[in-house]
């Protein structure tokens, strides 16, 4: 009888200790990405995003259609070279197109890596704000929807508006 007693004391105090738990937590959401491109300096970072890209672009452009004239004019002579001849551009053609495609690889990563590199003053600023007013209204979690989507959730709240309010933005 007595370890019934301690049991059952054991297991209101755990169901007492959950609801106590489950109270304290607080859930809040926020679309973080809209919020990092509503800040004023978000313009201005595209743009510069989008002058370095255009520097890769252009060279870009400049090997494709170097590209698509040697190829082009090896198919209209292809019939009249001979087999050292037609070999010999072949393998230019195979190299110019391993060149583009490396350039063009590593154009997409360095135009990424810069990308980064500027919003990173824009993601931490963002964050500062997030957690700052997470603090504040005493949120325990705050999500990202624009990443997750969560098909049974608890009740949360929309921190946007109250995240604007801290960085200034209307």
């Amino acid at each position: 009888m007595k370890k019934l007693f301690k049991v059952a004391l054991v297991a209101a105090g755990l169901l007492f200790a959950g609801n106590f738990a489950q109270a304290q937590t607080k859930v809040g959401y926020i679309q973080f990405e809209q919020l990092v491109t509503t800040l004023p300096e978000y313009k201005t970072l595209t743009s510069q995003i989008d002058v370095y890209k255009k520097t890769f672009m252009d060279q870009l452009t400049a090997l494709n259609t170097e590209l698509q004239n040697k190829s082009k004019e090896y198919q209209d002579k292809r019939a009249t070279m001979t087999d050292a001849v037609r070999v010999a551009k072949e393998n230019e053609l195979q190299d110019l197109s391993k060149r583009f495609q490396d350039y063009q690889n590593t154009a997409s990563q360095s135009v990424e890596s810069k990308g980064n590199e500027l919003m990173k003053p824009l993601v931490d600023k963002s964050r500062a704000a997030i957690t700052a007013v997470a603090k504040e209204k005493g949120y325990t979690y705050v999500l990202n929807s624009s990443n997750t989507d969560l098909i049974v959730a608890p009740p949360a709240d929309d921190m946007m508006a109250a995240v604007k309010l801290k960085l200034g933005i209307k």
